[in-house]
């Protein structure tokens, strides 16, 4: 494998592409929903709350009668994920290989997850992955720019990209269409919450199983 780069610039989603945050999210959330006396589904159930939006995924879980309850259930959400949740997450086998060798490499390596960025600058830093990127875009603890093409784009403004370089590297459909809102390809990360099919609807056509995988992909 040589180090010949396919795109200079790597965005590389946070939940379900570098960790599995299962265990903390569903916990979290079910512990706002039952401080609010809402009826909360079993956790196996609320993977499908990995990735987009949580305020949204709140009023949807609230339905149509309470869903302005949303705000007060992402704050009951953050009292327990800020203390307990934010590390109830494992980091995927592979990752930290994936991104020293596309560093290495000379890539500009860039988180973009529609998380509160002070959230994950933590678990970068509790995983000793930081030192890999150059730069971490997310959403703000006010709920602003938490749609993940907003957060693509506020990157790409910042950063002074250029679309036609960059590889967006996400598990779930939100990456795919942030992504492609914004002019550039998206890989789907197999390994992750997602599947092959959501990203397939939304213009994904390189999937990968593993990490190994997506890296060997990546260096040619």
């Amino acid at each position: 494998m040589s180090l010949k780069l396919r795109k200079p610039t790597l965005l590389f989603d946070l939940d379900g592409t570098l960790t599995d945050p299962w265990i903390g999210i569903t916990r979290s959330i079910v512990y706002a929903l039952e401080k609010l006396g809402a009826p909360a589904p079993p956790q196996r159930e609320l993977i499908w709350c990995i990735g987009p939006p949580l305020k949204k995924s709140f009023e949807t879980l609230l339905g149509p009668a309470r869903a302005g309850e949303a705000d007060r259930a992402l704050s009951l959400y953050r009292e327990t994920y800020e203390a307990q949740g934010i590390f109830e997450n494992v980091l995927y086998d592979g990752i930290p290989e994936l991104l020293a060798a596309v560093k290495n490499a000379g890539a500009f390596v860039s988180l973009a997850t529609s998380k509160p960025r002070v959230y994950a600058e933590r678990i970068l830093e509790h995983f000793e992955i930081q030192p890999y990127f150059d730069a971490v875009h997310g959403s703000e603890l006010d709920d602003s720019r938490s749609d993940k093409a907003e957060v693509i784009a506020h990157a790409v403004k910042t950063e002074r990209l250029d679309p036609a370089k960059c590889l967006m590297i996400g598990d779930r459909e939100f990456d795919a269409i942030g992504a492609r809102k914004n002019g550039m390809p998206c890989l789907g990360a197999l390994w992750g919450h997602g599947n092959e099919a959501e990203l397939r609807a939304n213009g994904v056509t390189e999937f990968f199983r593993t990490p190994a995988e997506l890296q060997e992909y990546l260096l040619y």
